[in-house]
């Protein structure tokens, strides 16, 4: 095995920069994989800490998809993430190109996932292993290399036309993102009329389904959604865009770009600004309404009070 296999380089740098995180139900099992993480030579840990399962899935699939995109990195950039399954954060993780996330409930499975498909973010079950084997798999993820021989060649060299496969592999893969798009949800957008909304200046939708019903949404740079609130909770994936979103009645806010989601509950008051063109798919629960808390010069004089007292 060489040093960069067991965590280390030649001249003692580390091998080896890993985020990792959590949602509640696998912080207890990523914590423990922290502490032996922190153990080894040659690791550089980035603990993100806890969140919903697909909000940490994202932000370490960010980082990891950033760093492959660079050419690779020194160290070696890669992830590790638990929730209740294991399977939920490797789905989200999965969404950004060179992102390769597998869950993995044996060392056969890290071998194999390693081994075969140069997977680069680990996804764990906080509610079905236990600390002990996790850190068995996360052993076995560390020091596996890509090409290596795994359980799923009988532990023996790969055949020649086999490692054929693998050398041209990931370039293959790494390709798929820029396939023309099959997605049902783009291919429909081709075909749609979208009407402007008109409560909020510079937005337009297009209702796509009925019950439970769900729109294609856009909004111009610089629009401004005034406080409003439904009588229906509603999910959102941004397509593209950048957009910001206050949630008066709990106090938050949230940053949002391409790919990122947001639940907002029925009734909770809301404001958003747009700060490029943005494209959103929405779905929510009941029939299109929609309630004014404040007017638009009572919303923009708010906004630009929180983005100058934010420094943005």
């Amino acid at each position: 095995m060489t040093s960069a296999e067991n965590g280390t380089s030649a001249a003692g740098a580390p091998a080896f920069k890993i985020y990792t995180g959590a949602d509640p139900f696998g912080c207890p099992l990523k914590d423990a994989l922290v502490a032996h993480l922190h153990s080894l030579p040659g690791v550089e840990v980035v603990d993100l800490g806890t969140d919903k399962y697909y909000s940490v899935a994202e932000q370490i699939g960010r980082l990891v998809s950033a760093a492959a995109a660079s050419g690779g990195s020194s160290p070696e950039t890669r992830g590790v993430i638990a929730c209740g399954t294991g399977v939920g954060v490797s789905i989200f993780a999965n969404k950004f190109p060179r992102v390769y996330a597998a869950a993995c409930f044996s060392e056969g499975d890290a071998a194999n996932a390693r081994s075969i498909s140069a997977c680069n973010v680990l996804t764990v079950s906080g509610m079905n292993t236990t600390p002990e084997d996790a850190v068995k798999i996360l052993e076995t993820w560390l020091k596996t290399p890509f090409k290596a021989p795994c359980p799923a060649s009988g532990d023996a060299d790969w055949p020649d036309d086999i490692q054929d496969f693998l050398d041209n592999a990931p370039k293959e893969m790494a390709a798929i993102p820029n396939i023309a798009s099959s997605c049902a949800i783009c291919c429909l957008k081709k075909a749609i009329t979208f009407e402007p909304v008109e409560i909020m200046p510079g937005g337009e939708m297009k209702i796509v389904r009925e019950s439970p019903t769900s729109a294609i949404v856009r909004f111009k740079a610089g629009s401004v959604e005034p406080a409003h609130h439904h009588t229906f909770g509603h999910d959102l994936l941004v397509m593209k865009g950048k957009k910001k979103v206050w949630n008066l009645t709990k106090k938050e806010s949230y940053d949002l770009e391409d790919g990122d989601f947001l639940f907002t509950p029925a009734g909770d008051v809301h404001r958003v600004k747009y700060f490029t063109d943005t494209e959103f798919f929405i779905r929510w629960d009941g029939d299109w309404d929609i309630f004014l808390d404040e007017d638009l010069k009572a919303a923009n004089e708010a906004i630009d009070k929180e983005l100058a007292g934010s420094g943005n």
